[in-house]
């Protein structure tokens, strides 16, 4: 397997390979084309998240300065909604459900190092998947680390940390992100 398909496989790749970079670097100007467009221009800014996005629904809206590291692992339903400032690194699919709204300057970070120092000298990385419900709020400046799960008909407080699962209709907040109250059960 290439590094590149070893990345796209969830197994262990080595990020500095040149087919890896090229990636990167098709993502980082699609989100430099999105980020100098303008507001009004929203035929072209959802024909560039589509370009970048692995796949989107109906309805996004997503503002500037947007960040995502290789965009084909990018998937979300209807009605996705991101604020300004807002970081994927989408090593391992990050996946957004329907009617998902992320305030401004958070961070989803589903790429991984190496805890050995020798064997993260040599370049390797990977990736755990994020997974994000429909009808989930996400407070302003949120972190969603590698590997979460976050389920439907939640509120992630701002500011908070969120390292392990969040179960459904509950808000959660702090560092680390922890349930703090239960919601009703949404049946829409």
């Amino acid at each position: 397997m290439t590094e590149l398909e070893k990345l796209k496989a969830g197994e262990t790749y080595d990020y500095r390979d040149p087919e890896v970079q090229q990636a990167h670097v098709r993502a980082v100007q699609l989100c430099d084309r999105f980020n100098a467009s303008e507001r009004t221009e929203l035929a072209l800014r959802e024909e560039i998240l589509r370009e970048l996005f692995g796949s989107l629904g109906k309805n996004p809206f997503v503002e500037k300065n947007i960040r995502i590291d290789y965009g084909f692992n990018m998937r979300a339903g209807d009605n996705l909604f991101i604020n300004y400032d807002c970081v994927f690194l989408d090593v391992a699919p990050i996946t957004f459900g329907d009617n998902v709204f992320i305030a401004p300057q958070c961070g989803f970070y589903s790429v991984n190092h190496p805890m050995d120092a020798v064997v993260r000298r040599t370049g390797v990385e990977y990736g755990k998947p994020i997974t994000v419900g429909s009808d989930v709020w996400i407070g302003g400046h949120v972190t969603v680390c590698p590997g979460v799960t976050i389920g439907d008909n939640v509120v992630i407080g701002a500011g908070s940390v969120v390292v392990h699962d969040i179960p459904s209709d509950s808000v959660a907040a702090g560092n680390p992100a922890r349930v703090v109250k239960s919601l009703p059960s949404r049946k829409a």
